[in-house]
Formats: C-alpha cells, structure tokens, sequence
C-alpha cells in the first residue's frame, strides 16, 4: 500500500511572486530559484514519509499549460478571453496554430527528472508526470492544416512519445502519464479511441518503468469540467497500458468505489483519498477508516494511496498537513 501522489504542489509565495518579476532576475539567480523551490517541495514531501515523490511540477505553469512554450507552430495567446468574474476553465485561453507543430527542443520533464535526481535525497521513489496529447490538444485552436482535435492530438503524440523515451533514458522509472481530458470527455467520445491514442503514446516505454495514468474531472480552481462519473470509461480504459490507473475518490465521496475491484483484477489502483478540493484537513484515523474500506475491495499488493489531484490548487499550509495525515492513516492499517 504505497502512499504518492499526482505532481503537482502549491508554489511558496515568494515563487509566485518571483514569477511575476523575473525581468529583474539575472539567468543564475532563476535556476537557483528553480532548485530551492524543488528543495522546498521535496523536503515537504520527504517530512510527510511519502513512499513516491514528485519535483512538485515548481517549474511549469500549471500541470501542462508550460509546455506550449515548447511548441514550434502556435502563437501564444497573449491574454485570456475572460480575465475576471468566478474562476473557470475559459480563463486560460487557446493558442492558434499556425504551422507545423514540432517539439525540437522537448518538452522539459526530462530537464525537470534531472534535476528532481540531483535534488533528491536516496530512499523515495521519483516520479515524473506527463500531460498527454489529448489533454495538451485542448488549447489549441484547429485550422486547415489540423481541422479538428483529433487531427491535432496526432500531430502532439509524437512529441510526447519522445519526452516518455528521454525520461526512461535518464533513468526514471516512475512515469504518469496525466490525460484528465480523456476523462473529461469520455461521457461523449469512443472511450476506445482514447485508449488507441493512450496506448501508442506510451508503446516506446510500457514495460520499461512503472506507468500510470491519472483519470481526474478537472480541477482549476477546484472545478470540475465534465460529468463526475467513471461508468462511461469502463470496461474500455481497463485496456489502456498503464501498470496502475488513480481515481479521484475522496471529492466524490467514494461514488463508485466497487471500481477500484474491478481495476486491480487487471493492474494497480490508485485511490484519490484525500480531498484537495476541500479545506478540511483529513485526521490520520479518516484515512485509515478510508483504507479499510478501499480494502474491501481490493487486495493491499494492488493499492496505492494519493490525493485526489495534484495539490498545485491546494494552499501550502493545508497540502503538507493532508499528506502528512494521509502517511499516518496509510501506516496505521500497514501496522
């Protein structure tokens, strides 16, 4: 029963603030920036006793949103469409393509691997997390050249593909690849099609490190985009190539928990058990009564335990205080 997690955590806030102001830093002073906001995530992590630890994603905007600076071909939108009001979704705006889409550089996870790997202390297992080309194609607009999202998730896919190679060349040996649009959407999709694009995205690295995928409802500022309900995904997702599928449980209240039985028939669960949506911080005795009830389900060799999401949307304060608990509760039913 490993305790993880899903990448992301909370920026301190001298990094938002820094990020806000960085034509006033010099090039050495950012990258000693990047490693102590790594230092800081790990050493949260670290003092919570997680068993699988992330570099906190303290160098992207947002889970994926960072990539697109990685991108040949698209104009970045300069400014959202909608900049005030209640948060949602269409307060981060859409790129237009206007060329072939090309990654000659990477994407930076493995610059991020690296560095994680300098960083780190010996004993927890590294993980590194990867936006899908479904979920990274849903920022960009479609034209002639790529006239609809699928033609667009094609012309990504190989970018990504590569990034999961150079990752496992470096020696990761934890890999999430995040596609929380494909659960988004699959209410009205093929959900064989997103299993067909799933698994030719990763046939270069399946068997080669330990892979999982995230299956999420969105959470930008703690909203959902689509229909909170995993019954339109399965049994098809049960075909995807991923040693372990994490399920957001705790926001939903453990709704349609006899899944994680019919998950760990095939593979790995990982069970959302902390709610990061919600500032109420879950004691270690929550946890534990949550993990017997996972293990009605589900034999211990094949759960993990994790947030619901990453904790990027989470306040720093609330994000160490859950994953220590979620440690002690796990530990608690280990004894």
């Amino acid at each position: 029963m490993r305790t993880t997690v899903i990448g992301s955590y909370p920026f301190p806030g001298w990094l938002e603030y820094a990020s806000a102001h960085l034509g006033e830093f010099g090039a050495d002073d950012i990258r000693e920036m990047q490693d102590d906001a790594v230092i800081a995530a790990i050493h949260d992590q670290v003092a919570a006793g997680l068993d699988v630890i992330s570099d906190g994603e303290q160098t992207r905007l947002d889970f994926n949103l960072s990539f697109y600076g990685f991108l040949e071909g698209i104009a970045v939108e300069p400014a959202p469409p909608r900049r005030f009001g209640p948060p949602a979704h269409d307060q981060r705006g859409k790129h237009a393509i206007v060329g072939e889409l090309r990654a000659p550089r990477g994407l930076g996870a493995v610059e991020e691997y690296q560095r994680l790997q300098r960083l780190a202390p010996t004993g927890p297992i590294l993980k590194a997390s990867v936006p899908g080309p479904y979920t990274l194609s849903g920022r960009l607009v479609p034209n002639r050249q790529y006239p609809d999202r699928w033609a667009v998730t094609e012309a990504l896919l190989p970018a990504v593909r590569n990034e999961l190679e150079m990752l496992v060349r470096a020696g990761c040996k934890e890999i999430t690849v995040d596609e929380p649009s494909m659960s988004c959407y699959a209410w009205r999709e093929d959900p064989r099609r997103f299993v067909d694009i799933f698994n030719r995205t990763v046939e270069a690295v399946a068997g080669r490190c330990r892979l999982s995928t995230h299956l999420c409802f969105g959470n930008y500022k703690a909203r959902a985009v689509g229909p909170r309900r995993y019954a339109p995904m399965f049994p098809a997702f049960l075909e995807m190539h991923a040693d372990e599928i994490h399920l957001e449980m705790a926001s939903r209240e453990f709704a349609e928990i006899e899944l994680i039985g019919e998950i760990a028939r095939h593979k790995s669960v990982a069970v959302g058990i902390v709610d990061v949506k919600s500032y109420y911080v879950e004691t270690p005795e929550d946890i534990a009564a949550r993990v017997r009830q996972c293990l009605a389900y589900a034999p211990p060799e094949r759960l993990s335990f994790a947030p619901d999401c990453g904790l990027s949307q989470t306040a720093r304060w609330a994000a160490k205080q859950k994953l220590a608990n979620m440690v002690k509760g796990v530990r608690q039913v280990r004894g």
